[in-house]
């Protein structure tokens, strides 16, 4: 039985993520992305890429945004576009169980879009130029649990579908790794 797995698009493509400048956080992320990646190879997990809602609307010179700024019905229409191709082949492998075991997605906590657990809020809007509130906006954004907006859709897609309990959502998140490392090697034994 082939087992198949969703990723949030930067897991496989951190070209399309926001440029981090934290060194410190960005050495975590790919320690995790890297461990993940050879587990799932090594556990013959096969990958179905979600695309990158951010990327397709702002492009690779984008700046950071939080989900209050994504949380709007344009946005969300967009996301429900890219991800209705998606839910399709996800349809497709839950109609042949014989072959084929959906192990869930996995998104990246803390975006504002893939975010499963966690995802970036804040009080970002207007223009730069001319705050003198600048420094306090750009702290008010901090880390809550709940999904990112691409994610709340595709959860909202699969309610829709009757497939929310066939699909587990489940956050690559540096602080936690064995959560969605243990989804590869969901029926082994052994610790990694």
């Amino acid at each position: 039985m082939q087992k198949v797995l969703l990723v949030a698009h930067c897991i496989l493509n951190i070209s399309s993520k926001v440029i981090l400048y934290n060194e410190e956080e960005k050495r975590a992320e790919e320690s995790l992305r890297r461990r993940f990646l050879q587990t799932a190879i090594s556990d013959g997990v096969q990958l179905l890429q979600l695309p990158c809602p951010e990327f397709t609307l702002y492009g690779a010179n984008r700046w950071g945004h939080v989900s209050d700024q994504f949380d709007n019905p344009f946005f969300r229409s967009h996301c429900r576009r890219q991800l209705e191709p998606i839910m399709q082949q996800v349809e497709e492998y839950l109609a042949h169980p014989e072959r084929f075991e959906v192990l869930g997605l996995l998104g990246v906590d803390g975006s504002p879009s893939c975010g499963v657990d966690y995802t970036c809020r804040g009080k970002w809007y207007g223009s730069f130029e001319g705050r003198h509130d600048l420094p306090k906006a750009l702290q008010s954004a901090h880390c809550v649990k709940g999904h990112g907006i691409m994610i709340d859709e595709f959860s909202h897609m699969l309610q829709e579908r009757g497939l929310s309990e066939q699909v587990p959502l489940i956050g690559l998140y540096a602080k936690e790794p064995e959560k969605c490392l243990s989804l590869c090697r969901k029926d082994h034994e052994g610790s990694l």
